[in-house]
């Protein structure tokens, strides 16, 4: 049976659905499982969960933990990640710095200032972990879960020769969110996706053989209905297609919302900033770090059973293991043309056929130019970043921060880069040294 190595599994909530997501497969069911954080206590919670699930279910698999990465990844199979480098200090830079400038971030982990920073803290130990599986398990699948997705994976292409894929559960969520507001079961959609992470576009999305689009379109004039998720449907309105993220999420990518109050208010309705706040995310990420500090698990282990969530990883293994094929959204180089008007080195989001043989992108051909010009702002942003992260470039960072919509739609060119410079100078201990 496969070695699978979970990297960052301190993160308990997230490895424990991804530990019984596994194994609940029988053909998983008896995996080697290596957990390691470098959170002693986290990682020791999650690895009294992932003990009681295979005690309470009578499983064959096996379980350890360690605090040693290469000890975790010798002889794997496959590697998950969902590491977090760096913890409060620099997550609460990251959002309270461009935010005394003007640029409010709501959840800042995978575009603008945050998602740059963030991406800048973590590509060493990222590249790290690629270098320890290159030497102790060169043909381990690694399956990336931290964000900023596209930044990391096209570190990683760009930087070694692991075999990397990118995953995210925004399409199939969006999908349930599109089921509810047209009325279907999410089970009978079919659809098909495809742009860059979080940045997405449901350029078909049918039930019954028919299109949902005109009933999407109708089901916004519902007043209650559109305040669900204002951004998105104001960006299906005007260009076209729903995206794959939150409107929370979907508001720190584009330039018309977060910025100017009373535009705002005219676009999306009032109360706009109380629906969507910034530092979202920070705080609920403060509050739920202090609850699994606290050195009482809170879960009675010995009801701890298995369950299936719609998480990809497991299902990616299953069909690699047994040839079973499926086809899930991932995060891929775009080497292969998936997405023809988009960059050939840029990290997409398109359908992956995956079964024994391996993972296979689809070519979803051209974007609709409008949409495409949309992912290319963001895949620039991203090149910069990685750019600068590898080569230790200063300019290229401020150049990433100066293109990014949101940033350049609150401030001048001057007030980028004092903000940039301050974001440098508050994070140096985390980001690599950049000249």
């Amino acid at each position: 049976m496969p070695k699978i190595a979970l990297i960052g599994a301190g993160s308990m909530v997230f490895a424990r659905k991804l530990i019984g997501d596994i194994l609940s497969f029988e053909e998983l069911s008896s995996s080697e499982l290596s957990l390691m954080d470098i959170d002693e206590h986290r990682l020791s919670q999650t690895h009294r969960i992932a003990e009681a699930m295979i005690e309470n279910e009578g499983l064959d698999a096996s379980v350890e933990a360690t605090l040693d990465r290469r000890e975790a990844v010798a002889d794997a199979d496959y590697v998950l990640n969902m590491i977090n480098v760096g913890g409060t200090e620099p997550f609460e830079n990251e959002i309270r710095i461009p935010e005394k400038y003007g640029v409010k971030q709501s959840i800042g982990d995978t575009t603008g200032p945050g998602g740059i920073f963030r991406g800048l803290r973590t590509i060493p130990t990222i590249l790290d972990l690629a270098a320890d599986m290159e030497e102790l398990c060169p043909d381990a699948h690694l399956l990336n879960y931290t964000n900023p997705m596209a930044i990391l994976c096209k570190a990683l292409f760009d930087a070694t020769d692991i075999d990397v894929v990118g995953l995210c559960h925004s399409v199939p969520h969006t999908a349930e969110a599109i089921a509810e507001y047209v009325g279907v079961p999410a089970s009978e959609l079919e659809y098909w996706v495809a742009g860059i992470n979080h940045m997405a576009w449901f350029l078909e999305c049918e039930h019954d053989g028919h299109s949902v689009y005109p009933a999407l379109r109708d089901a916004a004039e519902n007043d209650e209905t559109y305040r669900k998720d204002t951004v998105r449907f104001e960006m299906l309105k005007h260009f076209g297609a729903f995206p794959t993220e939150s409107s929370h999420h979907m508001s720190e990518y584009v330039p018309y919302v977060r910025t100017d109050d009373a535009a705002i208010e005219e676009m999306v309705g009032t109360n706009f900033a109380e629906r969507m706040p910034t530092a979202t995310y920070l705080e609920g990420w403060k509050a739920r770090s202090a609850e699994r500090d606290d050195p009482e698990l809170g879960i009675d282990l010995d009801s701890v059973g298995v369950e299936r969530s719609e998480e990809y990883a497991s299902r990616i293994i299953h069909s690699l293991e047994t040839g079973t094929q499926r086809r899930f959204n991932l995060n891929v180089p775009n080497a292969t043309n998936a997405i023809e008007n988009l960059p050939n080195d840029a990290c997409v989001e398109v359908p992956v056929f995956v079964d024994g043989t391996g993972l296979h992108p689809a070519s979803v051909g051209a974007l609709p130019t409008q949409l495409a010009a949309l992912d290319r702002q963001h895949s620039a942003v991203y090149e910069l970043t990685v750019e600068g992260a590898l080569e230790g470039n200063r300019e290229k960072i401020h150049q990433a921060v100066k293109l990014d919509p949101l940033s350049a739609a609150a401030c001048s060119l001057d007030e980028l880069h004092e903000m940039t410079e301050e974001l440098i100078e508050a994070n140096a201990e985390y980001i690599p040294t950049l000249e």
